[in-house]
């Protein structure tokens, strides 16, 4: 059986698709030909300081010599290359999706963060993504050749079918760490817009880590005080899978108003208990859902997000047609075990 190492920053038992991403390899790689063992770097990443440089290069000194790094691209982009080059054995590494295209970045921490990444990758011996536009990305925008890049895709579990919420107005579900990536203040302003012309009643559970980016927490829950919405949208917070799948299971729309996503594992989540969607086109969230189980915008854009939430909550025709769509597409994604097949396979290459 083929060894190898996954190192991941910080706490992977935090409710974050990245996490929740490694957490399912983690546990079906040996199923797939492949025993690994999970070491958890600093959770400092992708701001490491030179304590956190120092405490990695110690922890992947002691591991197995003979056993690959696959290491988690929050922490790999961030890696400088004279780190990298002290790793004596192969790298795979996995990209969700590239560090310096998150949202809400300072002009200077971009340009960082973009030539930090180019030098990472191009010292890795292969590249796992989670989407086929990440894997278009990299090598568009960081030179790395399409011959190294496997696309991994998300895996999705099988999910009963959304009864929605069988009341007077439509529940709204979101799901995603409230952070700038994922446009909630978009989301917010468009529901906004909607409030004051139009009389449709529903209401807005925002499902998602709290904890990543307290000022984007604080700005959102001011802006939905001052839009007058506090009534309408709830920030949840997180919630266990269990609660989660309640949620999906009693609404009646999704949305998502991301900037950028490297797939949008929620997408295929709604997808697979047959919800209609709206969302952006922003990354990979174009291509994770089928044209025709959703309506479709540009990332950023209020105004247009505001008239297909006003077209969806307006035409129960279109959310039925847009639902069975989704249903039928939800039965077609791929499963966690293709997932770690996949891994699996890139990892015995890179042994050879």
């Amino acid at each position: 059986m083929a060894a190898a190492v996954f190192a991941i920053p910080g706490d992977i038992t935090l409710p974050t698709g990245g996490y929740t991403y490694d957490r399912e390899v983690l546990a079906r790689l040996p199923s797939a030909g492949v025993e690994v063992m999970h070491l958890a770097l600093p959770g400092g990443y992708p701001d490491p300081s030179p304590e956190d440089i120092a405490r990695t290069a110690e922890q992947i000194a002691a591991t197995p010599s003979d056993a690959v790094l696959l290491i988690d691209g929050l922490a790999y982009g961030a890696m400088p290359a004279a780190l990298i080059e002290r790793f004596d054995r192969p790298i795979v590494a996995l990209v969700h999706h590239p560090l310096c295209l998150e949202a809400g970045l300072a002009p200077s921490r971009i340009e960082t963060l973009r030539g930090l990444e180019t030098a990472a990758l191009a010292r890795a011996h292969r590249v796992v993504v989670t989407s086929p536009m990440t894997a278009r990305t990299l090598t568009a925008d960081f030179g790395v050749p399409p011959d190294r890049i496997s696309v991994a895709e998300p895996g999705t579990d099988p999910a009963p079918r959304a009864r929605g919420s069988a009341g007077d107005g439509l529940a709204l579900l979101a799901v995603g760490s409230i952070v700038p990536r994922k446009g909630y203040d978009v989301l917010v302003q468009a529901l906004e817009i909607d409030a004051k012309d139009h009389r449709a009643d529903w209401k807005l559970d925002i499902v998602g880590a709290v904890d990543r980016s307290p000022a984007t927490v604080a700005a959102l829950r001011e802006q939905i005080v001052r839009a007058g919405l506090s009534a309408r949208i709830e920030i949840a917070g997180p919630k266990s899978r269990a609660d989660l799948d309640g949620l999906y299971d009693g609404a009646d729309i999704f949305v998502l108003a991301s900037h950028y996503e490297g797939y949008g594992m929620v997408l295929g989540e709604a997808l697979a208990r047959g919800l209609p969607i709206v969302t952006t086109t922003g990354g990979a969230a174009a291509e994770t859902v089928p044209d025709g189980a959703a309506l479709k915008v540009p990332p950023g854009d209020a105004e247009a997000l505001q008239q297909a939430l006003r077209c969806i909550m307006g035409e129960a025709p279109l959310r039925r047609e847009l639902a069975d769509a989704a249903w039928a597409a939800g039965q077609n994604l791929p499963w966690w075990s293709n997932t770690a097949a996949t891994i699996a396979k890139v990892i015995k290459e890179a042994r050879e």
